[in-house]
């Protein structure tokens, strides 16, 4: 695949125009064990040259190093790229595995600026609420995020693992151009409210690990076994044990529409995703996350894949069958909110 642009679309009613699949890049900082920083730095630079505009990354990857480490290519390509970022989730240097979730304006402020200082940059794109502190007022939360517009520091706000009555308060007191979920062939729990909202409000939706975190690619099947040490996917349900045995068989019939299709499991996964777009009438933009020039071919590639109406049927079923939850705590998430 070389030469040929992917699609764009805009990213919500008044969003940025983005790639229709974007590049998650925590893994060249963090979660995912020892990453080669030459080869992350080619792979977003490939990525650009697939078409792909939208990045995605967050002030807690890697307690800001993440924002660091993309920074000098943000810059190089400020003007032909959208850029992402997050806040709310605050890690404790001394453990970075102690974690708190902060909403309050001052937190939001000090964020900001200290994501602005990391990037080299005077404006955010896109800057997302990353979890949601129940004990904030979302209405106040993202009062203090449109302060930022208005200031010229954020274009368009985002938010992450949120309820669809969360989206439609948020969405009262300022356009909210895309929410960020988990959405894959494993995980499609946002589809009991949250799609709908987006939908009905014209709000893009941001499905981050569509890859289910590169366990629908077959890359690995048991994370105890296959990991090194620093992968957080050790610590995950799915990944280990009796439910990774069970996980892995349900890939089958990914692979079967895969041989069928001559493309990869991945792919398939990530055709499926974007193929709901049509499906809900919304904008669905995926942010595989990888750090090899390979894999960015890889994915890319998926935007091209057409599914027939018996590949959707073989693969509707998978979802209710996987085993184990996303999280080990599922507090984390917007699971069991209004």
């Amino acid at each position: 695949m070389t030469g040929t642009k992917i699609d764009t679309v805009e990213l919500g009613t008044g969003g940025p125009r983005v790639s229709v699949q974007g590049l998650g890049c925590m893994g060249m900082s963090a979660a995912y064990g020892p990453t080669d920083a030459d080869e992350a730095r080619a792979t977003l630079d490939r990525a650009l040259d697939l078409g792909i505009t939208f990045y995605d990354t967050a002030d807690m990857y890697g307690m800001g190093e993440n924002e660091k480490f993309i920074a000098p290519f943000v810059q190089a390509h400020r003007d032909e790229i959208v850029l992402a970022t997050k806040f709310a989730i605050a890690l404790d240097p001394a453990d970075p595995t102690k974690r708190s979730i902060r909403n309050d304006r001052p937190y939001i402020r000090q964020s900001v600026e200290g994501s602005l200082s990391r990037l080299g940059v005077d404006e955010i794109d896109l800057y997302y609420m990353h979890r949601r502190d129940v004990n904030v007022p979302i209405e106040e939360t993202v009062g203090a995020m449109a302060e930022l517009v208005a200031e010229g520091k954020v274009k368009h706000l985002g938010l992450s693992e949120v309820t669809a009555s969360e989206l439609r308060a948020a969405q009262a007191v300022h356009p909210i151009a895309a929410v960020q979920s988990e959405w894959s062939l494993f995980s499609r729990d946002i589809e009991e409210g949250i799609v709908q909202a987006a939908a009905e409000l014209g709000v893009g939706l941001v499905p981050y690990s569509p890859l289910g975190r590169g366990f629908l690619t077959g890359s690995f099947v048991n994370a105890d076994k296959e990991l090194t040490a620093g992968d957080f996917r050790r610590q995950q349900p799915r990944f280990t044990g009796d439910n990774a045995a069970a996980n892995a068989a349900l890939l089958e019939p990914v692979r079967e529409i895969a041989a069928a299709h001559d493309a990869t499991l991945g792919q398939i996964a990530l055709a499926w995703l974007q193929h709901q777009a049509a499906v809900r009438g919304l904008a669905v933009v995926p942010i595989p996350g990888t750090r090899k020039r390979s894999r960015i071919e890889e994915n890319a590639g998926a935007t091209r894949i057409r599914l027939t109406d018996q590949d959707l049927a073989l693969l509707e079923p998978i979802a209710g069958r996987v085993a184990g939850e996303r999280y080990a705590d599922m507090t984390f998430t917007s699971a069991g909110r209004d």
